[in-house]
């Protein structure tokens, strides 16, 4: 699932309110297993000028990506850290780490040949399974206006939860990004 979408179904799930440091706390758990992505793809892309190709046909999956992905992707580590918030009472934590595992479980049913080593360190196992968010040969036409659904619906359901201006600019932004990314798989993927 596109980071986009993480984020807006993150939030609608877990930032009740939808405000302060609980909606914050809801968007850096959905945000966190995708960002390793954006910073390692970001320096190989812009700052050592590595073609494309190269940083998403090989550097995507050798062996120092996927272990970095395995550990801030670990259904084990995540999980950890939602039984320490909850004992501890670190609503914050319980937050983020509840947005965390939904992104992570999403991600475990969406990456068909691109998923992730989530049960790490207990397993450096991959699910690679049949449905895909973006690939049209597994199902991707199906998938996405699912997704897309979702992520308009999250939208309204934190709209009605009284976000503030820039908060729902930020959402509208993230709906944007996302129904553009949705557009741009469906015509290329």
């Amino acid at each position: 699932m596109n980071t986009p979408a993480h984020l807006l179904i993150g939030a609608a799930a877990f930032a009740r309110p939808a405000k302060g440091a609980t909606l914050w706390a809801a968007v850096l758990g959905s945000l966190l297993p995708d960002l390793s992505l954006y910073v390692m793809a970001g320096v190989s892309l812009y700052v050592l000028n590595i073609p494309p190709q190269v940083v998403f046909d090989e550097l995507y999956f050798s062996n120092a990506w996927q272990t970095v992905f395995a550990i801030d992707n670990s259904f084990f580590l995540w999980g950890l850290a939602l039984v320490l918030g909850l004992w501890r009472g670190w609503r914050f934590l319980i937050v983020a780490a509840s947005a965390g595992l939904l992104h992570l479980a999403m991600d475990f049913l969406l990456h068909a040949g691109d998923g992730r080593p989530q049960f790490w360190p207990l397993s450096d196992w991959v699910f690679h399974s049949p449905v895909s968010y973006w690939d049209r040969t597994h199902h991707a036409l199906w998938v996405m206006p699912v997704s897309v659904t979702l992520c308009v619906g999250s939208y309204a359901v934190l709209w009605a939860r009284g976000l503030s201006v820039s908060a729902k600019l930020f959402f509208a932004l993230l709906l944007a990004a996302e129904l553009w990314v949705a557009r741009q798989w469906l015509l290329f993927f």
